[in-house]
């Protein structure tokens, strides 16, 4: 893949890209997307939406998804740094309720790649951050799906340090487990 490096995961479809940085004394440069070399990665998507969010240590978004309308995502940590998330919710996938995590920073630049089918989330580590990503459909608000962060069926290993207090929105506290979802679907 050009100038990026990367490196699938256990479960099949998830994809950590390292970009190929080039510094010098005025800074660095480096390319977040090029279609050319993301088709060559197996990532042949059109992105039709980019979006940004900030956040301050201890806010964790997630774990959402779209229900009829599922997104594929391409996501970075611009400043700071957090703890991704990506849970399988592929129907008939050997991987199905698995989830595969990272740490995304300014620093190492990394990228995190998540197709259709799965559920999103994230926490931040730093004090500060900016969580930039493209995706392959628009957001549908009265579309949308979630897990519970803490559900024990899937068992994320949230990196929360002693005494950090999580920021989470309402909705988020109230998202039922992955149990609920198989049974809504019939799985």
């Amino acid at each position: 893949m050009g100038k990026n490096t990367v490196e699938s995961c256990f479960i099949e479809g998830l994809k950590v890209i390292t970009p190929a940085v080039f510094g010098d004394s005025r800074g660095y440069f480096m390319e977040v997307y090029n279609k050319r070399d993301f088709d060559e990665a197996g990532i042949d998507r059109v992105f039709v939406q980019d979006n940004q969010s900030a956040s301050k240590k201890g806010v964790l978004r997630g774990l959402h998804f779209q229900i009829e309308h599922p997104q594929a995502k391409l996501v970075r940590a611009a400043r700071g740094e957090v703890y991704d998330v990506a849970v399988d919710l592929r129907k008939g996938s050997p991987t199905f309720g698995q989830y595969y995590g990272v740490i995304l920073s300014e620093e190492n630049k990394k990228q995190f790649y998540i197709p259709e089918g799965f559920a999103h989330g994230f926490l931040v580590l730093s004090d500060y951050a900016e969580f930039a990503y493209k995706c392959t459909d628009f957001y549908h608000p009265n579309d949308e799906g979630g897990i519970i962060y803490n559900d024990p069926d899937i068992g994320v290993e949230w990196p929360i340090p002693e005494g950090m207090e999580l920021i989470m929105s309402e909705k988020d506290t109230k998202w039922s487990g992955l149990a609920d979802y198989k049974a809504q679907r019939g799985l």
